[in-house]
């Protein structure tokens, strides 16, 4: 095939393929029901993988005979089928654009689920207001993409907005797409909480990892992590406030804190905090064994003035710039309603950097 090679190897995924249909095909195959559904979890994942890719080269095959086929036509019909094909055509470039980011998200765990952590920093109300900002706007582009985004824990700010909330993304790629956000944002806008109407300047971080769900891949023997429950906080049902459903585990050789106090019963939120903590006990591992995650995590600084990866403003001008990769529109609005498939994808294709791009400048500087 024309269209092969490196990820997109479908010769090789093809042969892969079939030896797990003879595989799945054998009358032995359900009695170790566990090691069955691992075969044909890889199996679906493999269709998934070639299947537009067979379906794009058929399309192109389709194309071509359209143009031939249309050449023999009266010229008043030639211009019909030239429209009807430029249209065909302009939405297979996007389903081949959407096909060539998969390229990009080749990391182990980029097909898993994630947890986005946001924090305030430097500002106090202004910037609880605008990690409130941040909460809606991927709320937004997680609804925009089909997924779905569970609030697994938050902390409200003093007067206005939160101070940190915690969301499990679960969807097809998520960590893959949503890694592109860890950092820290920076917004510029008249506060609303000013009486003077001054110009203001806040930050606020974001953390993104993978959800593991397999605690074999990260054992955590007992007495190295602490169970404390809690009354929920906030609006609630039938118990919420009123016994403590609320999980918050520590786990002592690390002092990494989890909690989720969403869920209904006891036994949901210590499942989502142990999920959450095996998660962030593998990222720092993963830190600490191959400096991975250094790019995001090392990289990203203090939350403050200096260590953004990109810039909101909304006043005296609007301008959303991403100063990894030069990536900017004037659409504010739009960005905050969770249209950020373009700064994300353009990092994917910029290779994923984690530093500003040489000769990109943020608002405010010479």
């Amino acid at each position: 095939m024309r269209i092969c090679g490196g990820f997109f190897d479908v010769p090789a995924t093809q042969k892969r393929l079939a030896e797990l249909d003879a595989l799945m095909a054998a009358d032995n195959f359900w009695n170790n029901r566990e090691q069955a559904q691992k075969l044909i979890d890889e199996a679906n994942a493999l269709r998934k993988k070639i299947e537009p890719l067979l379906k794009a080269e058929t399309q192109l095959g389709d194309f071509r005979v359209m143009v031939e086929l249309s050449e023999a036509e009266p010229e008043a019909e030639q211009i019909k089928h030239q429209r009807d094909l430029e249209h065909d055509l302009a939405q297979f470039s996007k389903e081949l654009e959407n096909l060539e980011l998969k390229v990009f998200l080749n990391g182990p765990h980029d097909r898993n689920n994630c947890i986005m952590s946001i924090n305030a920093g430097a500002g106090g109300t202004e910037s609880c207001d605008w990690a409130n900002m941040l909460l809606r706007m991927y709320q937004r582009w997680v609804e925009s993409r089909g997924w779905q985004a569970e609030m697994t824990d938050a902390l409200a700010g003093e007067t206005a907005g939160i101070k940190s909330a915690t969301l499990l993304i679960t969807g097809e790629n998520a960590y893959g797409f949503a890694k592109a956000e860890r950092g820290v944002h920076r917004l510029v806008r008249i506060s609303p909480f000013d009486s003077n109407k001054r110009r203001h300047t806040s930050f606020a971080s974001v953390d993104v990892i993978a959800e593991i769900e397999e605690e074999g891949e990260v054992p955590i023997p007992p007495n190295e992590f602490h169970v404390d429950t809690f009354r929920s906080g906030g609006k609630g049902g039938q118990n919420v406030n009123k016994v403590e459903t609320a999980v918050r585990i520590t786990h002592i050789p690390t002092g990494l804190v989890v909690a989720s106090q969403t869920q209904r019963s006891q036994h949901q939120n210590r499942a989502t905090a142990m999920k959450l903590l095996l998660s962030r006990i593998y990222a720092q591992r993963l830190d600490a064994q191959k400096q991975e995650m250094e790019r995001f995590y090392g990289e990203k600084g203090s939350v403050s003035w200096g260590n953004q990866i990109r810039s909101y403003v909304f006043q005296p001008y609007r301008m959303v710039k991403d100063l990894r990769t030069g990536v900017e529109t004037s659409n504010v609005q739009a960005v905050m309603d969770g249209d950020l498939d373009a700064f994300v994808n353009g990092w994917l294709r910029a290779g994923c950097p984690a530093k500003r791009m040489a000769g990109v400048k943020d608002e405010d500087e010479g």
